[in-house]
C-alpha cells in the first residue's frame, strides 16, 4: 500500500488527523498526557514554530491522512522523532517505514546533528522498525524526558545495521 500513499508536509487541513491518529494509539496503549494534548492541539506552536516538521502519509487519492510523524527541534540541531502514528488498518503495510524514512530525510535536510526518540517497550513492532532504520538503544529514560510512558530511548546512528546495538 505504501507505494500508492504519498508523503506530504504539514497543511492546516491535516491538523485534526495529526491529533486523531496519535490519540488512537495513545488511548489504546497508555493515557494521553498533558504534553500530548498540548502538541496535538497546536502543532504549529509546539513543533513547526521551533523549526520542526510534521509529515503525513495520504491515502492514494490524497483525500485522507492515514499516517503521520513529527520532528520536534530541541535546539542546537537536536531533533526528536515524535508523534508517529498509522491508522490501525494500515499497520504492517509499509506506511510506517515510509514515514520514518521521510522523517530521517527531513532531519538530514535540516542539518540536524542528533535524532532521538522516546518510546515504550510495549510497542515492539515500532521498536523493531526503529532498530531496522538505524536507531540504537540508549539508557532510559532520556534526561529531561517529557513522557511518563517512556522506558525506551533511542538515537539514530547512520550506517548502523539492524540488530547492532552501540549502547
Amino acid at each position: 500500500m505504501h507505494g500508492t500513499a504519498h508523503i506530504v508536509g504539514f497543511d492546516p487541513r491535516w491538523r485534526e488527523d495529526f491529533a486523531r491518529l496519535n490519540l488512537e494509539w495513545l488511548r489504546r496503549w497508555f493515557v494521553v498526557e498533558p504534553v500530548d494534548e498540548e502538541v496535538l492541539g497546536d502543532p504549529e506552536r509546539h513543533i513547526l514554530a521551533d523549526g520542526g516538521q510534521v509529515l503525513f502519509a495520504l491515502d492514494p487519492d490524497g483525500s485522507r491522512a492515514i499516517g503521520t510523524v513529527a520532528l520536534r527541534h530541541d535546539g542546537d540541531g537536536v531533533f526528536e522523532l515524535t508523534k508517529m502514528a498509522v491508522e490501525p488498518e494500515q499497520r504492517g503495510t509499509g506506511i510506517g517505514r515510509a514515514l520514518l524514512l521521510a522523517a530521517i530525510d527531513a532531519y538530514r535536510g535540516l542539518g540536524g546533528r542528533e535524532l532521538y526518540l522516546e518510546s515504550s517497550s510495549l510497542l515492539q513492532p515500532a521498536l523493531r522498525l526503529y532498530e531496522s532504520a538505524g536507531f540504537v538503544h540508549r539508557p532510559a529514560p532520556r534526561p529531561g524526558s517529557h513522557y511518563a510512558r517512556a522506558d525506551v530511548h533511542m538515537v539514530w546512528e547512520p550506517g548502523v545495521a539492524s540488530g547492532q546495538d552501540a549502547a
